[in-house]
């Protein structure tokens, strides 16, 4: 019997070491997988690079895991955001790596991960210094960039619904990165607010198939003690 659910964060996060890339869901706190986060960040982990939209907020969560120095690099669109100087404390100290890469080439360097796309040209960046050193050509007269996919070690996810198989819905606006990021990881973890019977969610309603799911922990919305 398929069961991707398992009982505790430690479960869940079997596998992820020093070293490791990891691709974080959520736009800004929404979507975000809080709880798992903060787990990671007491695991002691070092050298680990973290994909996300952005670089945390004010506190909790990702901001939380930049203060125990896990974080070696930090690939993102957005790393500064209201009221944080976490990241932006530890990137002007020199503690701590940054590839900025624009919204929209970032989401398709994720999905074309999860699609088996190697790489892809896009103009976004072309003639820019985030376009420096990159491979260029000209396609019906722009100027465009190469753009390689990004795979991960781990991807750790925020779902509204999972069912035992790992299928997921989401939210609305928590529908974000998170469902891109589920093909383009080795392991995906994902923490649920709600558990649903096998045929309980309607087959549209799905979002992100079981396949691309390896891992569901339940994490009621405002649970603290997971």
């Amino acid at each position: 019997m398929i069961n991707k659910f398992v009982p505790d964060m430690e479960t869940a996060l079997a596998g992820l070491n020093d070293g490791a890339t990891i691709l974080m869901g959520g736009f800004g706190s929404v979507g975000q997988p809080v709880q798992l986060v903060d787990h990671i960040a007491d695991m002691g982990l070092k050298n680990l690079t973290l994909i996300a939209n952005n670089a945390g907020a004010a506190f909790g969560g990702m901001t939380k895991l930049l203060q125990t120095g896990a974080i070696g690099k930090v690939v993102c669109s957005y790393p500064r955001s209201s009221n944080s100087t976490v990241f932006i404390d530890l990137y002007r100290e020199g503690k701590i790596q940054l590839e900025l890469v624009p919204q929209g080439t970032l989401a398709e360097r994720i999905r074309a991960a999860s699609a088996g796309i190697p790489a892809f040209f896009t103009p976004t960046g072309a003639g820019t210094q985030l376009g420096a050193g990159k491979e260029t050509r000209e396609i019906n007269g722009r100027l465009c960039v190469l753009e390689t996919a990004i795979h991960a070690d781990f991807a750790v996810l925020e779902a509204w619904e999972a069912d035992r198989w790992g299928n997921l819905t989401y939210k609305l606006s928590g529908q974000n990165f998170n469902p891109i990021m589920a093909g383009a990881a080795a392991v995906t973890v994902v923490q649920t607010q709600h558990v649903r019977e096998l045929g309980e969610i309607h087959p549209d309603a799905v979002k992100t198939p079981g396949i691309y799911v390896d891992r569901v922990i339940h994490v009621p919305y405002g649970d603290p003690t997971l």
